[in-house]
């Protein structure tokens, strides 16, 4: 324990015993920096007031008002007077300990943002990246993986939820090399994805799995979305893992997907579609584009072939899922024939149709203008 961490305090004692004088402002912010320096010096909050005190009572001890007085009134008047400054010492040790210590949190709140950021970018400078990382015990040549839980609504208390996937992460990867923190309102796990090593992983068979099992324990943001991106190596790998779980979410809410979980590798192929954007607006425009002119508008219609093409061109199935009669559905399905020449039944055009729908969905259309597109 730092011995300069008691400043002037076992003078302030000493006069308090043999005059009864209290220690002045000067001299209690003196020792409001010395509890500030306590804390960068990362003393705990706890050993530095045992410090104060073991001070108090060896100096008690020693003090020629106590040993050699008598008087039982001499002594408490000392007695009084040191546990007075014992008191204001204290205390203001305490408070100068918890200011630097909610800006070194602060701090270190900023460094950690500013990382992430630059990390999830992948445009900062490398060599210097490599070196940030080392506070937060990340190995840059490691294979990465980035997974983002997106909340059903606004997430406010987000330190807890933070806190609990953290440790959960680590635990279920037996590896100190993971970060967690926030990003545009999401949670972002950042963690290695060459830890498949005997024993630590019990429960949870992907980070998926566990992330999704772990939130459902907070009692605000449930539902939770989670995707996962693919695991890449090295620093420009974390934010190429990133931006695939990113599209990830932007996709599933797109798409209406149902899972709660989605892996990258499942949106592969409307990726793929979405690559050549000019060409799939076009196909959109050619296929759907007379839907516009139906009683309605084209957004029931193209619910309709949605949900006809997931329910695997069941016409009864999809009527439940619309919670429609299949009447209503078969009726829209001729309407939409009638209208584009596309019959959505006949194999011969069943995958074009489905194409554009899909192509649709990831467009925004017919919310959103396709021309921009083209």
């Amino acid at each position: 324990m730092p011995i300069e961490l008691l400043g002037d305090y076992l003078r302030l004692l000493a006069d308090a015993a043999t005059s009864g004088r209290k220690p002045d402002a000067a001299e209690l912010n003196a020792v409001d920096l010395l509890g500030r320096r306590a804390a960068e010096l990362g003393v705990s909050a706890g050993s530095a007031v045992q410090l104060y005190l073991s001070a108090a009572r060896r100096l008690w001890q020693q003090l020629p008002a106590v040993v050699r007085s008598r008087d039982s009134e001499v002594v408490r008047a000392a007695a009084a007077a040191v546990l007075h400054v014992v008191d204001e010492a204290v205390a203001r040790l305490a408070e100068g300990y918890n200011d630097a210590r909610r800006q070194m949190v602060r701090w270190e709140e900023t460094l950690r943002r500013d990382f992430v950021e630059d990390l999830l970018r992948g445009d900062a400078d490398v060599g210097r990246l490599v070196e940030r990382a080392e506070p937060f015990g990340l190995d840059m040549a490691r294979p990465h993986q980035v997974a983002l839980a997106a909340p059903s609504g606004r997430l406010n208390e987000t330190e807890a939820a933070i806190s609990s996937l953290e440790r959960a992460v680590v635990r279920w990867a037996g590896d100190r090399d993971v970060l967690v923190a926030t990003k545009d309102g999401w949670i972002v796990v950042l963690t290695p994805a060459d830890t498949d090593v005997p024993g630590p992983r019990t429960g949870a068979k992907t980070l998926g799995d566990l992330m999704l099992a772990e939130l459902a324990r907070l009692p605000r943001g449930r539902p939770w979305r989670v995707t996962v991106g693919r695991p890449y190596p090295g620093s420009y790998g974390i934010a190429r893992s990133y931006e695939e779980a990113r599209e990830g979410l932007t996709m599933a809410v797109r798409l209406r997907l149902d899972s709660s979980l989605v892996q990258a590798e499942q949106l592969l192929i409307y990726r793929v579609l979405l690559r050549d954007q000019p060409a799939i607006a076009d196909l959109v425009q050619s296929v759907l584009g007379e839907l516009v002119h139906a009683r309605g508008g084209a957004e029931p219609l193209l619910e309709t072939l949605d949900a006809y093409f997931v329910t695997g061109g069941v016409a009864t199935t999809a009527a439940r899922r619309l919670h429609l009669s299949v009447r209503a559905v078969t009726y829209r399905l001729d309407r939409i024939k009638t209208l584009t020449g596309y019959d959505a039944a006949d194999p011969a055009q069943r995958f074009t149709v489905h194409t554009a729908v899909l192509g649709a969905k990831l467009l925004g259309w017919p919310h959103r203008d396709l021309a921009v597109d083209r």
